[in-house]
């Protein structure tokens, strides 16, 4: 052992016995991302009632963050690696805390949508991040399976102390008030962990080449954009150049990196078929669910008539399954193994999606909450064991690098599920009749989506409004019903897939020694 080597294993004994603190601060950054993102979902109402967003600038608004992040995960991961994941999670956090004033104060759709892009770029530097100290801070596996799933199951509770918190800000505070949040929590996550985090980065990482930089920025974008576009509008000049752009962008990335001595991103990871399985699995999970998630405050509230705070109380079974199936997640694949619990946990989505096909405006809340429990349980099983067959597959000086390419799963998913399923969502909604007796004007407002129906029925005689908001509501469900039964076709083909892939996969058992 060189002397070099030998002070870096006795800084890390030293060290470890605070890990556990460490982690409470790291999750400290998932719980604020995952906040922000519910929050939005319940706000929705409120902010199409007062920036009065189309419907295209809406699902801008829903997806743009997910976008700019898919694009920068990769570049941050890698950046993290080379000048120090603590120090990027920081200035990370910090930033985040900054540009969440600016999204509670926007004053147009445009403006909300810029803000967006800029929480999109700070956000890229906080999950990368916080998955690869993990990494370094625990090298025993059975203790990063439990940090992972306090890492997973943080994210969930993101999930449920959103749309609670979010709830009740709604209902005393303006719509802005559910950015407001962020900043509590980022100044707890700075100045504790300024204290308590472990610096960590890669011995020698080589340059950060700004080139592979660009590109993978421009093609993700690009090509998100691309199937976007088609979805919402079919085929254009514009979508197919924006494909053209974005695909030969991602060849040209690919390529330099199997070139360059220090690549940002080294594409040989994906030659570990569990690493691709696990990537993969979660990039379809996400897509499957994320469009319909977007959606569910909207019909909690608008089609049911529930307050904010009532529907967040309403998505908490989801976050509760995610919980405590993520504590145990790393126990059950260690026991059965990981391909049954990936499988099993993508199927049990994949089915829960199904029953919400029979979902219309009446439908009870005991068939909704047991259909959003079982999604919680499933993904929380899921996510967990991927995120750790991700990690376990790698050396932990490129766990930046491997955590982003997961977090970029994730995110990509997110955007593309938005995109696809909201789409399905807004097309089928667009075409509703309108009532007999609704003005152009109106009607055209109504149409855009169905916050501004129930904004235009306000101004309309008592058995108009009523017409007009039936016939958008039932329109809106109807898409609703479609995008959950794509989502379970996709949640079930993934869980085939994983079968296959993920054959022969196991976590680690033995101690891993820095």
């Amino acid at each position: 052992m060189t002397g070099t080597e030998q002070r870096t294993q006795e800084a890390d004994i030293a060290r470890r016995p605070g890990r556990w603190l460490a982690l409470a601060v790291l999750v400290l950054a998932v719980l604020l991302v995952a906040v922000d993102a519910t929050v939005l979902g319940l706000a929705t109402p409120y902010l199409s009632e007062d920036l009065k967003p189309s419907g295209t600038q809406l699902l801008w608004i829903g997806d743009v963050y997910s976008f700019v992040i898919a694009g920068l995960l990769v570049s941050m991961g890698s950046l993290g690696d080379r000048i120090g994941r603590k120090k990027l999670l920081l200035t990370g956090a910090t930033a985040f805390g900054a540009v969440s004033v600016l999204n509670a104060y926007a004053t147009s759709p445009e403006m909300m949508i810029a803000a967006r892009a800029l929480l999109g770029v700070a956000g890229a530097t906080l999950m990368p991040s916080t998955l690869a100290l993990i990494r370094n801070l625990f090298h025993d596996p059975r203790e990063r399976s439990f940090a992972i799933g306090i890492w997973g199951a943080m994210a969930s509770a993101g999930a449920a102390v959103g749309p609670v918190v979010g709830g009740f800000l709604l209902e005393h505070f303006w719509w802005g008030s559910v950015f407001l949040i962020n900043l509590p929590v980022m100044a707890v996550l700075v100045v504790v962990g300024l204290k308590y985090i472990p610096e960590s980065k890669n011995p020698a990482p080589g340059p950060w080449d700004l080139p592979s930089v660009a590109t993978s920025l421009v093609g993700m974008i690009a090509v998100v954009y691309a199937i976007k576009e088609a979805a919402a509008h079919g085929a254009r000049a514009d979508v197919f150049a924006a494909a053209a752009i974005g695909a030969g962008a991602l060849v040209w990335f690919v390529r330099r990196q199997l070139r360059l001595p220090a690549p940002l991103l080294d594409m040989r990871l994906f030659q570990h078929r569990g690493f691709s399985g696990a990537v993969l699995a979660d990039l379809l999970t996400i897509l499957g669910l994320s469009g319909l998630i977007f959606f569910l405050s909207q019909f909690l509230q608008l089609v049911q008539g529930r307050s904010p705070l009532e529907a967040g109380l309403a998505e908490l079974p989801a976050a509760l399954g995610a919980v405590g199936a993520g504590l145990l997640a790393g126990i059950a694949a260690r026991r059965f193994s990981v391909r049954s619990v990936v499988a099993g946990g993508l199927a049990a989505v994949g089915l829960a999606l199904a029953a919400l096909t029979v979902l219309d405006r009446t439908t009870g809340y005991p068939v909704l909450g047991v259909s959003l429990l079982v999604v919680g349980v499933g993904a929380g099983l899921a996510f967990t064991v991927t995120a750790d067959v991700i990690l376990s597959s790698v050396p932990k000086e490129q766990a930046g690098a491997a955590s982003a390419v997961s977090e970029t799963a994730y995110e990509l998913g997110a955007a593309l599920g938005i995109a696809l399923l909201g789409s399905v969502v807004t097309g089928v909604y667009r075409d509703f009749p309108t009532p007999p007796g609704v003005p152009a004007g109106t009607a055209a407002a109504a149409h855009e989506s169905l916050g501004g129906a129930v904004e235009a029925a306000k101004v309309l005689p008592e058995r108009s409004a009523e017409a007009l908001l039936t016939a958008a509501q039932h329109a809106f469900v109807e898409g609703l019903r479609i995008a959950a039964g794509f989502g379970a076709a996709v949640l079930l083909a993934t869980a085939v897939a994983a079968w296959f892939l993920l054959r022969g996969q196991r976590l680690e058992e033995g101690v891993e020694h820095p």
